[in-house]
Formats: structure tokens, sequence, C-alpha cells
């Protein structure tokens, strides 16, 4: 028998933009939000807008947003009664969601359990094999020695992907297409995974070569029910991190759209699994084929874009689902319309991809139809070092994935942020590219397609350079007393100027 009692107040235990999203969906279910900040934290816009909020440490992520101790402690402070992971962080640690659970708090996410047997990938892979998901040929465990990695690439064949048992994010994985290059980066990998994860063991998958990333975002109750809310393509990324993402796929046909779904529900009630969760698969644009890479037990970065053609709120969902309520809907009922693209905006050089902290002087979100912001930027706030460096999301929706461009280019002509670097003129290039437009981009498009670096700063208007040039002399001239301090502005100047030659 399933408790069901909804909430009063709720803890975010996040930041960014994720923390905003989770505190705007707790004020439309009439719910208290508390939120918890870093040091470097203190003026971030979830402070500003939850409904408490109470520092918890340093600036450092392991003595702050990664202090289990700290956040049950101000959980049980503020009176809260569940606590919100959002993504990162803590969303997949199975300890602190044990945690919560012993200390009487509800965890909004899935049972621990289900993080614990989708948290390691290798045992993940052996779920899904024996659930009858397709998996990718490669190792059947672990991998202790470099001799028991050359003898699975013998038997795959090269290129093969590394990866760590534990990892995430991109980290703990190596490219190898050469049997030269095995050694340096088994070790790389290894040594990656241990630094991030604490745990060194890594796998052998065969590379794919014209792989597509495709996720399958599936949402279960405590009453037995699951759904597939269909899938997202996210195969334009950097350094195997996602930068823009849209749904539904342009590649995937709907033959192999339904047949994902329906694995991905056979998956999730395999391990009585409920909240959201996404399965992630490797696709063959050419070959139509699949294969399981993982399972995220979260909510992902990319939810905006199924809420857009769905019209469901995933992340009050999961607030109604973790208090034992059934869900709101049934397979039947979730139903795509239209298309909706989702692009990150992050601090960092749209050349390097090297994160850019500082202060956002000017921050103008895009507006007008169809377009949604998910934002923690203001301007005078400060993207600190110490996080990522994604500071919002853009997503646009249009009846056509055409449509859908198109005023995903407006609204990117619109964004204004400076005072950092961003990857908005990246963003503008991709649109412009023929193998983004027709769909048949894959996971290696920024590596092997993209032809766009050679001259990203086309976009960039030079008159925002020379109105910056001008606010920065004036600056100066005003700081070392050059102007007459009667006369607060160049317009009083030139006023008086005129005044004088009448």
């Amino acid at each position: 028998m399933v408790t069901q009692r909804m909430f009063k107040k709720i803890l975010i235990a996040n930041r960014g933009e994720i923390a905003v999203r989770v505190i705007r969906a707790c004020r439309d279910l009439q719910i208290q939000s508390v939120a918890v900040y870093s040091e470097a934290d203190r003026n971030s816009l979830h402070v500003i807008l939850a409904d408490e909020a109470y520092e918890i440490g340093p600036a450092p992520s392991r003595e702050s947003y990664l202090c289990m101790e700290k956040i049950i402690a101000v959980a049980k402070k503020s009176g809260a009664e569940a606590i919100h992971p959002g993504y990162g962080f803590l969303s997949e640690n199975e300890d602190f969601a044990e945690l919560c659970e012993k200390e009487g708090l509800v965890f909004i996410g899935p049972s621990t359990k289900a993080i614990s047997l989708m948290g390691d990938k290798l045992q993940a892979r052996d779920i899904m094999k024996k659930a009858g998901v397709p998996t990718v040929p490669g190792s059947d465990g672990a991998l202790e020695t470099l001799d028991e990695v050359r003898a699975v690439v013998e038997k795959i064949k090269l290129p093969v992907m590394i990866k760590a048992s534990a990892g995430g994010g991109g980290k703990g994985m190596r490219l190898v297409r050469e049997m030269g290059e095995l050694e340096r980066y088994y070790t790389s990998a290894r040594n990656e995974a241990r630094n991030f994860f604490s745990d060194d063991r890594v796998y052998v998958e065969r590379f794919i070569s014209n792989p597509k990333h495709i996720e399958i975002q599936v949402f279960g109750d405590m009453h037995g029910n699951v759904v597939h809310l269909y899938e997202r393509e996210c195969s334009i990324q950097r350094r195997h991190q996602k930068i823009i993402e849209e749904s539904p796929s342009p590649s995937v046909p709907p033959e192999v759209r339904q047949k994902m779904g329906d694995i991905a529900v056979k998956a999730a009630k395999a391990i009585n699994y409920y909240s959201a969760g996404t399965f992630e698969f490797i696709f063959d644009g050419v070959t139509k084929d699949f294969f399981f890479m993982e399972m995220n037990t979260r909510l992902q970065v990319e939810h905006p874009v199924t809420e857009m053609v769905t019209g469901i709120d995933l992340v009050q969902e999961q607030i109604l689902v973790a208090a034992g309520k059934p869900l709101g809907f049934k397979q039947s009922d979730v139903v795509q319309r239209g298309h909706a693209i989702q692009a990150r905006i992050c601090a960092e050089d749209p050349y390097t991809f090297m994160p850019s902290p500082g202060l956002i002087r000017r921050c103008r979100n895009p507006q007008g139809p169809f377009i949604r912001v998910d934002s923690c930027a203001y301007p005078n706030s400060v993207v600190p070092i110490h996080y990522d460096p994604m500071v919002a999301k853009l997503i646009a929706w249009g009846h056509s994935r055409k449509e859908a461009i198109r005023r995903l280019r407006r609204a990117l002509d619109e964004y204004s942020l400076t005072g950092i670097k961003t990857n908005i003129v990246l963003h503008k290039s991709i649109l412009e590219e023929p193998k983004f437009l027709d769909g048949s981009y894959t996971t290696q498009f920024l590596e092997k397609d993209f032809t766009g670096y050679k001259d990203l700063f086309r976009f960039v208007d030079d008159r925002v350079f020379l109105i910056s040039a001008a606010i920065e002399a004036y600056n100066d001239r005003k700081a070392r007393g050059i102007w007459d301090l009667n006369l607060t502005s160049l317009w009083k100047a030139q006023a008086r100027n005129d005044a004088m030659r009448s």
C-alpha cells in the first residue's frame, strides 16, 4: 500500500537553472521551496526566488552541494519533507537517497535499488541483456589488465570505445582507432575514472561508425505504471557532452521509434522503476539498428524539449509521484505534437570550449511566440568558476522542424549576454550547417563535419564592439577624474556645448 500525501515544503539540493526550474514547479503546486547555496552562489537567482535559503559551505562542491550531512541538516531545520536533487551533484547517488530515507525525508527520484542497479554500467548492461534489450558488442565485465583489453579488441575489432563503469558526462571515455593508442588510452581512461568516480573499472564496446545519440524518456509511479514519452535526439555534442537536443529525432523512423519506446518501458518495468528516467541508445543512422548505452536515473538537462512536444510537466510529475500519487496520464495520452529544439547556453569560449566565468554585465533573454528560456542569469550576476558553465537553456517549438529552427534562430539573434564569452555564436553557426538542417548529423558532427569554425563571429554585429569600447573608455576616464563632476553624462556635456554656441 503506497501512502499518498502532498508535501508542504521541498528542499532543492542543487543550484543554477535546474534549481530555478524546480522552485517554479513547487510554486505551481503551491509548495514552499527551500534553496541551499555555497558562498559563491550567495546572490544566485535560485537563492532570490526560493521561499527560504540557507548557506551550506564554501564554493567547492565537495564542501557544499556534495555534502550530504549539511543538506540533510538544512532540510530538518527548515521543516522540508522532501528533497529534489535536480541533475548532477547527488541526483544519482544511492547513498544520499538512502540517507534521506533513513532521516525520514522523501527523495524525489527513483528507489535506492534502481539507482544502484543502473549506476554501475556493467551491471546495467547485464540487466538489459537479460531483459532482451539490444546492447553494443563488447566486454562482458570490467577489464583489469591491458592483455584483457587487447583480447576483447581483437575479437570485436577496431574502432572501440573504452568506458568507465561508474562514468558519466563524458568522463572516463576514450575512442581508440589504432592498436598503438590502446595502452595510452586504457591508462588515461582508468586514471580519469579514478579521479572523478573513485572507481577505475573500465570496459570496452565496439564503436558504431555512424553513431547518433537517441534517448527515450520514461516515467513510472509506485503503483506499477510505466510509460514512455518518446525520444530525443542528442547527437550534437562536444567532448561527449550534449549542446543541442531536439524532439522528435529527424532520423528515427516511426516503427523504430515505437520499438525503442516499447523496449524502454519493458526495461523500466524489469527494475520496478518509478519517477523520471532516461534510456540512452546508440543509433546507427545507416542500418537503423540501436543499442543500449546506459540509463540515467534522474531528470535530464534536455527534459524541456519533451515537455514542449508532449505538454507534460515532468518536474511536477516527479513531485506528485514521490508523494505516492499515480501517474496523471496513460500511454495513450502521450502524443508528440510539433517539434522542439533546445540549445544549451554556456559561459565558455566557442572555439576551445574553455569555461568563461565572470560578471554578466548585460542579460537580455529572447521573447516571443513559442520560445522558452530556462536560465539562472541576470544583469550583474556572476558565473562562478567552480561549477558547470551552463547558464541557460533556450528552447523553441514549431509545428515542423523547419519552423522550430527558424524560431530558434530568431531567439538566438535576440539573445544578449555580455561580460563573459558564450557559445551563442556557435549555436547560430550550427543552425546554418547543411548536415544539421537535413538531420543527417552524428555525434562526430563538430569534429568531422562542422565548417563554421572558420568564421564564427560573422554572426556578431560590429556595433557591439564599438559600443563596448565606448563604454569602457567612458568608465576609464570617469574613474581617473577627467570628467567635470557636475557633468554626470555625455548628454549633459553635449547640451552645455550646444548652449555655449548659441
